[in-house]
Protein backbone atom coordinates (compact mmCIF):
# COMPACT_ATOMS: atom_id res chain seq x y z
CA UNK A 1 0.00 0.00 0.00
CA UNK A 2 1.20 3.53 -0.52
CA UNK A 3 0.06 6.73 1.36
CA UNK A 4 0.41 10.41 0.92
CA UNK A 5 -1.10 13.58 2.12
CA UNK A 6 -1.68 16.83 0.29
CA UNK A 7 -2.76 20.38 1.62
CA UNK A 8 -5.47 21.96 -0.04
CA UNK A 9 -6.86 25.63 0.58
CA UNK A 10 -10.32 25.87 0.25
CA UNK A 11 -11.38 29.83 -0.89
CA UNK A 12 -14.77 31.38 0.52
CA UNK A 13 -16.84 32.90 -1.96
CA UNK A 14 -17.13 35.87 0.27
CA UNK A 15 -16.11 36.11 3.40
CA UNK A 16 -17.73 34.71 6.47
CA UNK A 17 -18.30 36.38 10.08
CA UNK A 18 -18.07 33.85 13.20
CA UNK A 19 -17.72 35.32 16.92
CA UNK A 20 -13.21 34.58 16.47
CA UNK A 21 -13.34 36.73 13.24
CA UNK A 22 -13.76 36.76 9.05
CA UNK A 23 -12.74 33.50 7.63
CA UNK A 24 -11.87 33.73 4.34
CA UNK A 25 -10.07 29.99 3.24
CA UNK A 26 -9.91 27.22 5.10
CA UNK A 27 -6.83 24.61 5.24
CA UNK A 28 -8.07 21.15 4.69
CA UNK A 29 -5.57 18.14 4.03
CA UNK A 30 -6.18 14.66 2.50
CA UNK A 31 -4.70 11.11 3.08
CA UNK A 32 -4.70 8.91 -0.07
CA UNK A 33 -3.89 5.42 -0.57
CA UNK A 34 -3.36 3.56 -3.25
CA UNK A 35 -3.27 -0.61 -3.62
CA UNK A 36 -3.72 -2.44 -6.51
CA UNK A 37 -5.06 0.05 -8.53
CA UNK A 38 -7.67 1.03 -6.22
CA UNK A 39 -7.59 4.56 -4.40
CA UNK A 40 -8.75 5.80 -1.08
CA UNK A 41 -9.52 8.99 0.10
CA UNK A 42 -9.86 10.57 3.27
CA UNK A 43 -9.98 14.23 4.44
CA UNK A 44 -8.29 15.74 7.69
CA UNK A 45 -10.88 18.92 8.01
CA UNK A 46 -8.57 20.80 10.54
CA UNK A 47 -10.23 23.90 11.71
CA UNK A 48 -6.94 26.92 12.84
CA UNK A 49 -7.65 28.44 15.79
CA UNK A 50 -10.51 25.67 16.93
CA UNK A 51 -9.72 22.02 16.48
CA UNK A 52 -7.56 20.64 19.55
CA UNK A 53 -5.09 19.22 17.05
CA UNK A 54 -4.30 22.74 15.73
CA UNK A 55 -0.28 21.91 16.87
CA UNK A 56 2.50 22.90 15.26
CA UNK A 57 3.33 19.37 15.05
CA UNK A 58 -0.14 18.47 12.84
CA UNK A 59 1.81 17.95 9.36
CA UNK A 60 4.48 15.91 10.72
CA UNK A 61 1.90 13.29 12.00
CA UNK A 62 0.33 13.46 8.70
CA UNK A 63 3.82 12.56 7.90
CA UNK A 64 4.04 9.93 10.23
CA UNK A 65 0.97 7.99 9.37
CA UNK A 66 2.05 7.89 5.53
CA UNK A 67 5.22 6.31 6.52
CA UNK A 68 3.24 3.67 8.89
CA UNK A 69 0.73 3.49 7.25
CA UNK A 70 0.86 -0.54 7.28
CA UNK A 71 -0.14 -0.64 11.13
CA UNK A 72 -3.67 -0.61 9.50
CA UNK A 73 -7.13 1.68 10.61
CA UNK A 74 -7.53 0.32 14.08
CA UNK A 75 -3.83 0.98 15.23
CA UNK A 76 -3.53 4.39 13.51
CA UNK A 77 -6.71 5.48 15.13
CA UNK A 78 -5.55 4.65 18.64
CA UNK A 79 -2.20 5.88 18.26
CA UNK A 80 -4.35 9.93 17.03
CA UNK A 81 -6.24 10.31 19.96
CA UNK A 82 -5.12 14.32 20.18
CA UNK A 83 -5.45 14.24 16.70
CA UNK A 84 -9.30 13.74 15.61
CA UNK A 85 -9.36 15.15 12.36
CA UNK A 86 -6.42 13.30 11.12
CA UNK A 87 -8.51 10.04 13.03
CA UNK A 88 -11.67 10.80 10.44
CA UNK A 89 -9.30 10.77 7.77
CA UNK A 90 -7.62 7.41 9.01
CA UNK A 91 -11.72 6.37 9.22
CA UNK A 92 -12.24 7.63 5.56
CA UNK A 93 -9.59 6.89 3.67
CA UNK A 94 -9.20 2.94 4.48
CA UNK A 95 -13.01 2.78 4.01
CA UNK A 96 -12.85 4.45 0.71
CA UNK A 97 -10.13 2.03 -0.10
CA UNK A 98 -12.20 -0.72 0.69
CA UNK A 99 -15.59 0.35 -1.43
CA UNK A 100 -16.08 -0.51 -4.30
CA UNK A 101 -16.67 3.04 -5.39
CA UNK A 102 -13.88 5.60 -3.57
CA UNK A 103 -16.75 8.40 -2.91
CA UNK A 104 -19.63 5.87 -1.66
CA UNK A 105 -18.55 4.59 1.65
CA UNK A 106 -21.77 3.93 3.64
CA UNK A 107 -24.36 2.44 1.38
CA UNK A 108 -27.92 3.56 2.01
CA UNK A 109 -31.32 4.89 1.29
CA UNK A 110 -29.31 7.90 1.07
CA UNK A 111 -26.66 7.20 -2.22
CA UNK A 112 -29.36 5.12 -3.38
CA UNK A 113 -31.46 8.24 -3.75
CA UNK A 114 -34.28 7.07 -1.41
CA UNK A 115 -33.96 9.29 1.46
CA UNK A 116 -32.88 13.16 2.32
CA UNK A 117 -31.17 14.15 5.23
CA UNK A 118 -33.09 17.37 6.14
CA UNK A 119 -30.42 20.24 7.32
CA UNK A 120 -30.74 23.91 8.93
CA UNK A 121 -30.29 26.90 6.48
CA UNK A 122 -26.86 28.58 8.00
CA UNK A 123 -26.76 32.10 8.55
CA UNK A 124 -23.62 34.11 9.25
CA UNK A 125 -21.95 36.99 10.88
CA UNK A 126 -22.12 40.13 9.55
CA UNK A 127 -24.10 43.43 9.36
CA UNK A 128 -28.05 43.30 9.78
CA UNK A 129 -28.59 44.01 6.57
CA UNK A 130 -26.12 41.49 4.96
CA UNK A 131 -27.86 39.01 7.55
CA UNK A 132 -31.10 39.89 6.96
CA UNK A 133 -30.26 39.05 2.81
CA UNK A 134 -29.24 35.65 3.97
CA UNK A 135 -32.11 35.32 5.85
CA UNK A 136 -34.45 35.99 3.26
CA UNK A 137 -32.32 33.66 0.59
CA UNK A 138 -32.42 30.91 2.82
CA UNK A 139 -36.35 31.34 3.24
CA UNK A 140 -36.73 31.51 -0.56
CA UNK A 141 -34.77 28.13 -0.87
CA UNK A 142 -37.27 26.02 1.16
CA UNK A 143 -35.61 25.87 4.75
CA UNK A 144 -37.70 25.59 7.47
CA UNK A 145 -34.86 25.12 10.08
CA UNK A 146 -32.77 28.66 9.82
CA UNK A 147 -29.39 28.57 12.03
CA UNK A 148 -27.95 32.10 12.95
CA UNK A 149 -24.81 32.89 14.39
CA UNK A 150 -24.96 35.43 17.63
CA UNK A 151 -22.48 37.45 19.55
CA UNK A 152 -20.40 39.48 16.98
CA UNK A 153 -22.76 42.49 16.22
CA UNK A 154 -25.10 44.40 18.49
CA UNK A 155 -27.22 42.57 20.23
CA UNK A 156 -30.24 44.27 19.56
CA UNK A 157 -29.43 44.04 16.32
CA UNK A 158 -29.96 40.16 16.33
CA UNK A 159 -32.98 40.85 18.02
CA UNK A 160 -34.30 42.31 15.86
CA UNK A 161 -33.57 40.36 12.95
CA UNK A 162 -35.18 37.54 15.07
CA UNK A 163 -38.23 39.59 15.64
CA UNK A 164 -38.49 39.99 12.21
CA UNK A 165 -39.06 36.21 11.09
CA UNK A 166 -40.89 35.57 14.16
CA UNK A 167 -43.48 38.10 12.71
CA UNK A 168 -43.91 36.01 9.56
CA UNK A 169 -43.33 32.85 10.57
CA UNK A 170 -44.63 30.98 13.81
CA UNK A 171 -42.37 28.34 15.40
CA UNK A 172 -44.24 25.36 14.00
CA UNK A 173 -43.43 27.11 10.34
CA UNK A 174 -39.86 28.03 10.96
CA UNK A 175 -37.95 26.61 13.34
CA UNK A 176 -34.81 29.00 14.69
CA UNK A 177 -31.55 28.04 15.80
CA UNK A 178 -29.09 30.15 16.91
CA UNK A 179 -25.43 29.86 17.94
CA UNK A 180 -23.16 32.08 20.30
CA UNK A 181 -19.94 30.41 19.80
CA UNK A 182 -19.53 31.04 23.91
CA UNK A 183 -19.35 34.98 22.86
CA UNK A 184 -22.32 35.56 25.98
CA UNK A 185 -20.42 36.66 29.06
CA UNK A 186 -21.64 37.56 32.98
CA UNK A 187 -24.88 38.85 30.94
CA UNK A 188 -25.87 35.48 29.70
CA UNK A 189 -28.83 34.54 31.52
CA UNK A 190 -30.36 37.65 30.75
CA UNK A 191 -29.81 37.68 26.93
CA UNK A 192 -31.11 33.73 27.03
CA UNK A 193 -34.12 35.73 28.74
CA UNK A 194 -34.16 38.03 25.50
CA UNK A 195 -33.98 35.56 23.27
CA UNK A 196 -36.53 33.33 24.83
CA UNK A 197 -39.14 35.22 23.34
CA UNK A 198 -38.64 34.39 19.85
CA UNK A 199 -39.32 30.79 20.32
CA UNK A 200 -36.13 29.14 19.41
CA UNK A 201 -35.31 25.77 19.37
CA UNK A 202 -31.95 26.08 21.14
CA UNK A 203 -29.01 27.81 21.70
CA UNK A 204 -25.67 26.42 20.96
CA UNK A 205 -22.60 27.09 23.32
CA UNK A 206 -24.07 30.27 24.82
CA UNK A 207 -20.98 30.93 27.25
CA UNK A 208 -17.05 29.94 26.43
CA UNK A 209 -15.87 26.83 27.16
CA UNK A 210 -14.35 25.46 30.59
CA UNK A 211 -17.01 27.29 33.13
CA UNK A 212 -18.23 24.21 34.07
CA UNK A 213 -20.53 25.94 37.01
CA UNK A 214 -22.60 28.47 35.23
CA UNK A 215 -22.63 26.34 32.10
CA UNK A 216 -24.20 23.87 34.56
CA UNK A 217 -26.16 27.06 35.92
CA UNK A 218 -27.34 27.96 32.20
CA UNK A 219 -28.70 24.06 31.61
CA UNK A 220 -30.65 23.92 34.01
CA UNK A 221 -32.09 27.23 34.33
CA UNK A 222 -32.34 28.67 31.13
CA UNK A 223 -35.87 29.33 29.11
CA UNK A 224 -34.09 27.99 25.75
CA UNK A 225 -32.68 24.80 25.46
CA UNK A 226 -28.76 24.53 25.55
CA UNK A 227 -26.55 22.73 22.99
CA UNK A 228 -23.50 21.83 23.74
CA UNK A 229 -20.71 22.46 21.09
CA UNK A 230 -17.04 23.82 21.76
CA UNK A 231 -17.75 22.15 24.85
CA UNK A 232 -16.61 18.67 24.03
CA UNK A 233 -13.74 19.11 21.78
CA UNK A 234 -10.69 18.33 23.71
CA UNK A 235 -12.77 15.41 25.69
CA UNK A 236 -11.30 12.40 24.54
CA UNK A 237 -11.42 9.43 27.10
CA UNK A 238 -15.08 8.07 27.49
CA UNK A 239 -14.83 8.70 31.17
CA UNK A 240 -14.17 12.62 30.36
CA UNK A 241 -17.12 12.40 28.40
CA UNK A 242 -19.39 10.75 30.69
CA UNK A 243 -18.44 12.86 33.53
CA UNK A 244 -19.00 16.21 31.31
CA UNK A 245 -22.37 14.80 30.33
CA UNK A 246 -23.55 14.07 34.05
CA UNK A 247 -22.02 17.52 35.33
CA UNK A 248 -23.19 19.62 32.43
CA UNK A 249 -26.65 17.61 32.02
CA UNK A 250 -27.43 19.64 28.80
CA UNK A 251 -30.33 19.72 26.40
CA UNK A 252 -28.43 18.96 23.01
CA UNK A 253 -24.80 18.49 22.28
CA UNK A 254 -23.44 18.97 18.28
CA UNK A 255 -21.29 16.71 17.06
CA UNK A 256 -18.64 17.27 14.42
CA UNK A 257 -17.29 14.26 13.63
CA UNK A 258 -13.53 15.78 12.67
CA UNK A 259 -13.56 17.53 16.12
CA UNK A 260 -14.82 14.54 18.43
CA UNK A 261 -12.68 11.59 16.73
CA UNK A 262 -13.89 11.29 13.64
CA UNK A 263 -17.32 8.36 13.29
CA UNK A 264 -16.43 6.26 16.49
CA UNK A 265 -15.96 9.34 18.36
CA UNK A 266 -18.76 10.69 17.24
CA UNK A 267 -20.82 7.39 18.07
CA UNK A 268 -19.23 7.08 21.84
CA UNK A 269 -20.81 10.64 22.26
CA UNK A 270 -24.27 9.68 20.72
CA UNK A 271 -24.55 7.04 22.84
CA UNK A 272 -23.62 8.46 25.84
CA UNK A 273 -26.18 11.43 25.37
CA UNK A 274 -28.72 8.84 24.42
CA UNK A 275 -28.59 7.21 27.48
CA UNK A 276 -28.84 10.06 29.77
CA UNK A 277 -32.28 11.52 27.26
CA UNK A 278 -29.90 14.57 25.86
CA UNK A 279 -30.42 14.62 21.95
CA UNK A 280 -27.59 15.49 19.18
CA UNK A 281 -27.08 16.29 15.94
CA UNK A 282 -24.10 16.25 13.51
CA UNK A 283 -22.48 19.28 11.83
CA UNK A 284 -19.91 19.30 9.51
CA UNK A 285 -17.03 21.55 10.19
CA UNK A 286 -16.42 23.38 6.74
CA UNK A 287 -14.70 20.50 5.43
CA UNK A 288 -14.52 20.46 1.34
CA UNK A 289 -17.16 18.14 -0.22
CA UNK A 290 -15.46 15.51 -0.19
CA UNK A 291 -15.51 15.25 3.87
CA UNK A 292 -19.10 16.56 4.24
CA UNK A 293 -20.11 13.49 1.67
CA UNK A 294 -18.38 11.01 4.20
CA UNK A 295 -19.82 13.07 7.09
CA UNK A 296 -23.86 12.76 5.21
CA UNK A 297 -23.53 9.39 4.43
CA UNK A 298 -22.62 8.30 7.73
CA UNK A 299 -25.38 10.51 9.33
CA UNK A 300 -27.86 9.03 7.02
CA UNK A 301 -27.08 5.34 8.27
CA UNK A 302 -27.80 6.58 12.07
CA UNK A 303 -31.01 7.24 14.01
CA UNK A 304 -30.33 11.46 14.18
CA UNK A 305 -33.66 13.47 14.61
CA UNK A 306 -34.69 16.69 13.07
CA UNK A 307 -32.51 18.85 10.69
CA UNK A 308 -28.48 18.38 10.42
CA UNK A 309 -25.81 21.06 10.14
CA UNK A 310 -24.93 19.70 6.57
CA UNK A 311 -25.14 22.62 4.59
CA UNK A 312 -21.95 24.06 3.98
CA UNK A 313 -20.71 22.76 0.64
CA UNK A 314 -21.89 25.95 -1.19
CA UNK A 315 -19.21 27.94 0.39
CA UNK A 316 -16.48 27.81 -1.58
CA UNK A 317 -15.73 28.94 -4.83
CA UNK A 318 -12.84 26.02 -5.45
CA UNK A 319 -14.71 22.99 -3.77
CA UNK A 320 -15.36 19.31 -5.48
CA UNK A 321 -18.23 19.15 -7.44
CA UNK A 322 -20.05 15.89 -6.88
CA UNK A 323 -23.37 14.36 -6.17
CA UNK A 324 -24.32 16.12 -2.89
CA UNK A 325 -27.63 18.35 -3.62
CA UNK A 326 -29.34 20.81 -1.32
CA UNK A 327 -32.86 21.46 -2.35
CA UNK A 328 -35.93 22.74 0.18
CA UNK A 329 -33.91 22.32 3.43
CA UNK A 330 -32.85 18.60 2.26
CA UNK A 331 -29.51 17.63 1.44
CA UNK A 332 -29.61 14.64 -0.85
CA UNK A 333 -27.50 12.72 -3.02
CA UNK A 334 -27.73 12.61 -6.78
CA UNK A 335 -26.00 9.67 -7.92
CA UNK A 336 -25.64 10.76 -11.91
CA UNK A 337 -23.47 13.76 -10.80
CA UNK A 338 -20.02 12.23 -11.58
CA UNK A 339 -17.15 13.61 -8.76
CA UNK A 340 -14.49 16.29 -9.88
CA UNK A 341 -11.58 15.95 -7.34
CA UNK A 342 -8.51 16.74 -8.67
CA UNK A 343 -5.70 17.72 -5.85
Amino acid sequence: MKASYHKYILDFKQPSGTSRGILRQKETWFLILEKEGKKGIGECGILRGLSRDDRPDYEETLAWVVENIQLGEEKLYEKLTEFPSIQIGVEMAFRSLQAEDPFVLYPSAFTQQQKEIPINGLIWMGQEDFMLTQIEEKLAQGFDCIKMKVGAIDFEKECHLLAQIRKRFTADEIVLRVDANGAFGDDAMEKLNRLAHYDLHSIEQPIAVGQWKQMQQLCAQSPIDIALDEELIGVFSLEEKKRLLENLQPQYIILKPSFVGGFRGTKEWKVLADSQGIGSWVTSALESNVGLNAIAQWTATQDFNGPQGLGTGSLYINNFSGPLTVKNGYLGYDATQAWQFHL
